[in-house]
């Protein structure tokens, strides 16, 4: 038993428990000693005897059986599907049992008939009966939990990397990558929160921070609230939504350049660079060209 007595009920939660001990690496399986036989006793209560000093022998039949109820089919298995809208950070595994495939990108683990983009996997939960390991959707059994998890999938079908939501009456909270550029008066940010509802959605932008609250597909939300590294001017602000993303452009209220989008305590040692210009060619025939904070400290150098 595991030293903290750790007990689940399913088997993903199962499959995350940690080791125990630890040791060096090997490629034997560990050798188990098979259990020993238990002595079976079976004791027969004495029959007590007439008073007569007779006994009487007598057949008895067993009771006959009661007809069982038919057992009632099994509910069909819900399987869960993948929310295209939804932003998957790449080496998410795939959810599926038996699957193990990461996600890469939309293109190379969602979209066409590609080998990465097929996932071959278990539908129905795995089963453990006597010592025989394997899965309620097909036949193969095996003895060693190792040969269990080698088990291939036995259907075909899509990736499951972030679920549809199955009661879409109930709000679900996500999460929107977001990214973003700068050039010397303008920081240009991409929200990545695919087919926004522009209509029920907000984007309230302010000196020193920005708010995000955007309606998704599948009764999904993005909701945050951003402090900003440098002041902004926000009536020379602008944001606009689009399929995949929605795009703000900040206007600085001044040159500095930002080391990046959220203000922090932590100590940033970075110092950014706009561009290059002068005529074209080699990098050392271009002229750098700083930002204000930057031309100062290089002039003092």
């Amino acid at each position: 038993m595991h030293p903290d007595c750790l007990i689940v009920l399913d088997f993903d939660e199962f499959m995350k428990i940690p080791g125990c001990t630890t040791g060096e690496h090997t490629n034997e399986a560990p050798k188990v000693e098979p259990p020993k036989p238990s002595a079976n006793v079976t004791f027969k209560a004495a029959e007590p005897r007439p008073e007569s000093g007779k006994e009487t022998f007598t057949q008895t039949f067993a009771p006959s059986l009661v007809a069982a109820a038919p057992a009632e089919p099994a509910p069909p298995v819900q399987e869960e599907e993948d929310d295209l809208s939804a932003v998957v950070p790449p080496g998410t595994t795939c959810r599926h049992k038996g699957c193990g495939k990461v996600f890469i990108s939309d293109e190379a683990s969602r979209a066409g008939d590609a080998e990465e983009a097929i996932c071959t996997y278990h539908p129905k939960a795995p089963i453990f009966h006597e010592g025989s390991k394997g899965y309620l959707c097909c036949k193969r059994r095996v003895l060693e939990f190792d040969e269990f998890l080698k088990i291939e999938g036995c259907k075909k079908g899509r990736h499951v990397f972030v679920p549809k939501n199955q009661n879409p009456e109930v709000e679900q909270l996500t999460d929107c990558r977001i990214d973003h550029y700068q050039t010397p008066t303008e920081v240009h940010v991409s929200v990545f929160a695919k087919q926004a509802d522009k209509e029920r959605s907000k984007v309230h932008i302010e000196a020193n921070q920005i708010s995000l609250d955007l309606y998704l597909p599948a009764s999904k939300r993005f909701s945050r609230s951003i402090e900003l590294y440098g002041p902004i001017n926000p009536g020379a602000s602008s944001y606009k939504y689009f399929g995949t993303k929605v795009e703000l452009v900040l206007k600085k209220q001044d040159t500095r350049s930002w080391a990046i989008l959220e203000k922090t305590d932590r100590a940033i040692p970075v110092n950014l660079t706009f561009g290059v210009g002068g005529r074209t060619g080699t990098i050392g025939a271009k002229q750098l060209v700083l930002d204000e904070q930057n031309a100062n400290r290089s002039n003092n150098a």
